[in-house]
């Protein structure tokens, strides 16, 4: 064992028994590598990562490679889900050095820190193009031997360019036109792909954040068209619900069969609002069928949610999930079996889809109406199958997108049962996800919560914590998002320049301290502080909180627009900006609640009590606000400024965009 078998990362627990010296980042590396005067070897990937363990096997575990690496270098190991902030420099090295980045990512830096050669996966023996990873290695150490400081003065120059783009520092005012939005959305349509839905070739990847801001922007066909490719496409699995991470293909037919956690907690999200948008039951089925399949697969005893499921089980990637024709029948019966075929394989005779020999699962026509029987079978024989490894790490971020879907499904759909399991994670994640100076932490495994929080951990659950708010009405979840968007301020705001930096301030960065800038694959730790600030600004009325959000929109919002493919989460910031949010407080029980949650109202904040008074509220946009003659009362406002209260439906309808 190496010194990777005392982490809580189950990807460095992997690695744990490699014959290579893997030590974690921190400082004992950092200083053995200045010590010695030996370049630092950082090699990133995450547990589900397919090509990860290609390159472990290959390389890592062979005794002859391991040796080499032992002695020329620092082998430093790195999951980029705990440590995004490494995993963002040196991605952006390769990126620059490369044109291309991917996982597992390989990257050499001085002992000062500074990279100076990158690049991802590497075989084991030369191939076309690639050299293998020994001749890497040997070529780099002959460079560090006889050319020091020609090294030395390339990484100079690569941590200068990856420091100049690393924290954008325009202060001008956001002035946005009103036409952006609509104008957005005529680009977006520009750039669809009309056949397959979705945007780009092969690979292809869910685009949450974009989805979001159309269905917000009122869009009624991109988004909508996309939903329905992904849910009939075999990146969604037809079997036990829940979405791949990516398909390798332009059709959504073939995935790479990882499950992530924060996939799932945004695609269940966004079929949630293309549902309430369009009314159509095959989106509520795939949102409901999603997190079930979470609450299933990926919950943890104490109400956390693990990171992730592998794409391969017993050494080969997408076994667990496809299947022959033999088993397909086997598994539903032969009376099942021909609507099973021709509902999830397609017309008689076509070529089974994954490597000639297997299926992957899609929707093709109408469904039959032995359906949900056909799929509980399937189920039940998947069950005897070796299960992909799962990544049990609980990280804060993504615990908070999960949270955010369960508490806006329940809400929006009666779901009680959903919004039990938003309370429970949440008081999962606010109990045992700080430290002894009430600061949020990062990762948690085994009863073991390590490594300080970064931005997106903060912005994420600032959000969820608002949205918990607004399907409870249980002021903790406010008073605690209230103490979070300060703490967020305070650690994280660039108070001279604007917007939020990644890392708190006092900790160690490399390179330099950056701004997460891209809502790919997930929304960037600014795009998500602006929307929770701007929407905590609106329920609280207090204008600091919306000074730093717009902080956020002058930096980033000129480049969105030109990028709206890579800035979705923005841009549905924007909108909510641009678009005059109403604020809705609304006193005592009755049906005008569940009528404001049933649909997507992207535009407006909900604050709410069942009691008929609001004496000693913390919620400053229900203060003073009461019965109307002892009936339920909707206050509609816009920046506190509030029409006569209603007590119809009809009324509070007419009263909102």
């Amino acid at each position: 064992m190496n010194r990777l078998a005392q982490e809580t990362s189950p990807y460095l627990r992997q690695h744990a028994e490699n014959p290579v010296d893997w030590y974690p980042w921190g400082e004992e590396a950092l200083a053995r590598a200045r010590a010695e005067n030996r370049p630092l070897l950082v090699s990133i990937g995450y547990s589900a990562c397919h090509w990860c363990h290609v390159m472990a096997h290959e390389s890592f575990e062979d005794p002859q490679t391991a040796a080499l690496m032992n002695e020329r270098f620092v082998c430093v190991k790195v999951d980029r889900e705990e440590r995004p902030d490494i995993d963002a420099v040196c991605m952006a090295a390769c990126q620059t050095m490369t044109g291309q980045g991917g996982w597992p990512l390989n990257v050499f830096l001085t002992p000062e820190q500074e990279p100076f050669f990158a690049g991802t996966y590497f075989p084991p023996v030369p191939r076309p193009g690639l050299p293998s990873w020994r001749l890497v290695l040997e070529a780099i150490d002959e460079a560090w031997r006889e050319r020091p400081e020609e090294v030395r003065e390339q990484g100079g120059r690569l941590a200068a360019a990856i420091a100049a783009t690393a924290s954008p520092t325009r202060v001008e005012e956001a002035h946005v036109p009103q036409s952006a939005v609509p104008d957005t959305v005529q680009a977006l349509g520009q750039m669809f792909d009309r056949a397959h839905g979705g945007w780009g070739g092969a690979p292809k990847f869910p685009p949450h954040c974009v989805l979001e801001f159309l269905l917000a922007a009122g869009d009624a066909e991109l988004a909508p068209a996309t939903l329905h490719a992904m849910a009939d496409g075999g990146i969604y699995d037809h079997v036990g619900g829940g979405f791949a991470r990516y398909a390798v293909d332009a059709t959504w037919t073939v995935p790479h069969f990882e499950k992530m956690l924060y996939d799932n907690a945004l695609l269940a999200r966004a079929y949630l609002h293309g549902w309430q948008v369009t009314r159509e039951p095959r989106f509520r089925d795939v949102c409901v069928e999603t997190l079930d399949w979470a609450l299933r697969e990926l919950r943890g005893p104490e109400g956390g949610f693990c990171a992730a499921l592998d794409a391969d089980s017993e050494g080969v990637e997408g076994r667990y999930y496809v299947w022959t024709s033999e088993q397909l029948a086997e598994a539903v019966g032969s009376e099942l079996a021909p609507m099973a075929s021709a509902y999830f394989c397609g017309p008689p005779g076509a070529a089974p889809n994954f490597e000639g020999q297997a299926w992957v699962l899609e929707a093709h026509g109408n469904p039959p109406e032995e359906l949900a029987e056909i799929r509980r079978r399937l189920l039940a024989a998947r069950e005897h199958r070796v299960r992909p490894g799962l990544d049990d790490k609980r990280l804060t971020a993504w615990n908070a997108l999960m949270i955010a879907a369960l508490a806006d499904a329940g809400a929006a759909l009666g779901r009680e049962d959903y919004v039990t399991a938003a309370r429970t994670c949440a008081t999962f994640v606010l109990r045992e996800l700080r430290d002894g100076e009430n600061q949020l932490l990062r990762t948690w495994k085994e009863g073991r919560a390590t490594l300080p929080a970064y931005l997106e951990d903060h912005a994420y659950l600032l959000q969820a914590l608002l949205v918990l708010y607004e399907a409870t009405f249980d002021e903790r979840w406010y008073v605690e998002a209230v103490a979070l968007a300060d703490a967020m301020i305070d650690r994280f705001a660039d108070r001279e320049h604007g917007g939020f930096f990644t890392t708190a301030a006092g900790t160690p960065h490399l390179v330099s301290r950056r701004k997460d800038l891209e809502d790919t694959p997930i929304p960037s730790g600014n795009s998500a502080a602006a929307l929770g600030l701007l929407r905590l600004a609106r329920l609280s009325g207090d204008a600091a909180y919306e000074r730093h959000a717009t902080g956020v929109l002058a930096l980033h919002a000129e480049i969105a627009l030109r990028h709206p493919l890579a800035f979705g989460h923005l841009l549905q910031t924007l909108d909510f900006y641009l678009a005059t949010p109403r604020e809705v407080a609304i006193v005592g029980a009755g049906p005008l609640t569940g009528a404001l949650r049933t649909r997507h109202r992207p535009h407006l904040v909900l604050a709410g009590t069942e009691a008929g008074s609001t004496e000693g509220t913390a919620v400053a946009l229900l203060r003073g606000r009461g019965l109307v003659d002892g009936r339920q009362a909707a206050y509609v406002c816009e920046r506190f400024a509030c029409q006569l209260p209603v007590t119809e439906l009809g009324a509070l309808e007419t009263l909102l965009p």
